[in-house]
């Protein structure tokens, strides 16, 4: 049932949204051009690597000057990719990542390789134990404001208590986030 709700809800959502879409494409292209995507490697179910897609919020070479991750004021991130990380639409080209299968709407945010290092074997493998999702329950309560200790935690819960009715609580409490009309 979850993958269907993925299938329909991702359909539906890519088609409203292609309007959206077109319009940070071309905000992108203008202001730094081509490549539109980032992708990059992350780990997914069962540990299995797969390309994930991002709208490009940074510069062009922004990996061989900065760290996988990025600070509060990174200057590696254009104009334009401030807005769409605010906002949250550099996300949305991970819609093709659930048409695909490698992610689901609702599940722990995949990680980078190297991050691996960062966990117990144990956690991994509960962690990895769901696909990755969009959105997770770390997102919808805290957004990008949890420690990683926070975020293990609420990845595990998730892991552990998985559920089509908890999908749906955290789908309705990321959007009460990314609008500013709260959450949980």
């Amino acid at each position: 049932m979850k993958r269907l709700l993925d299938l329909l809800m991702s359909c539906v959502a890519l088609v409203l949204l292609s309007p959206l879409l077109l319009a940070a494409a071309l905000a992108i292209a203008l202001e730094d051009g081509r490549p539109i995507f980032f992708r990059q490697v992350r780990v997914g179910q069962g540990g299995r690597e797969f390309f994930m897609l991002k709208f490009r919020s940074m510069v062009k070479n922004a990996a061989s000057i900065g760290p996988y991750h990025t600070a509060q004021d990174d200057p590696r991130i254009t104009r334009t990719g401030r807005f769409l990380r605010r906002s949250s639409i550099d996300e949305l080209p991970q819609l093709l990542n659930v048409l695909t299968g490698d992610m689901s709407l609702v599940g722990p945010r995949p990680d980078v390789p190297a991050q691996r290092a960062l966990y117990s074997q144990a956690d991994w493998a509960e962690r990895c134990s769901v696909r990755p999702g969009i959105t997770g329950l770390a997102q919808a309560q805290l957004r990008s404001e949890a420690t990683p200790a926070q975020r293990l935690a609420l990845d595990l819960r998730y892991a552990r208590e998985h559920s089509l009715w908890l999908d749906l609580k955290i789908i309705f409490w990321t959007l009460g986030r990314i609008t500013g009309r709260g959450s949980n």
